[in-house]
């Protein structure tokens, strides 16, 4: 059994993004040598996600638009009594999740048609860490 780790930073413009880190997951893996296992994603911050679907702009689009009437950005969340203001950032990572599995099969990501690997941002502008961790063998 072996295992690798590589880290990704953002900092990102904008409160809310979504980025597609599939590449960077698939670079991981291929400087892991590992050809069966698993690879563990894994948002290291409370108000990001990591999550799988379909690299689509308009889903991308629903996906946001869904999140915000779920747990909408307003000032009167009991988190903010602590000097912050991303108590929704809060609530949409448990909504989305925050880390993915996926499978390692002959050295690449066993994925079904069209899944892609994002990273989901909900309090940007500042930094950021996402671990990937790949054990296998």
């Amino acid at each position: 059994m072996q295992s690798h780790t590589t880290y990704l930073t953002f900092h990102t413009e904008k409160r809310r993004e979504y980025i597609n880190i599939t590449r960077d997951v698939e670079k991981a893996l291929s400087e892991s040598r590992i050809r069966e296992g698993f690879v563990l994603v894994s948002a290291m911050h409370l108000t990001a996600g990591v999550y799988i679907n379909d690299n689509e702009a308009g889903l991308i689009k629903d996906i946001d638009e869904m999140l915000e009437r779920l747990a909408p950005f307003r000032a009167d969340y009991n988190h903010h009594g602590t000097g912050e203001d991303n108590g929704d950032a809060h609530l949409k990572n448990m909504i989305v999740g925050h880390q993915v599995l996926i499978p390692v099969t002959g050295g690449s990501l066993d994925f079904g048609p069209w899944q892609q690997v994002f990273y989901a941002e909900f309090d940007g502008k500042r930094r950021k860490r996402v671990i990937i961790k790949i054990i296998g063998e």
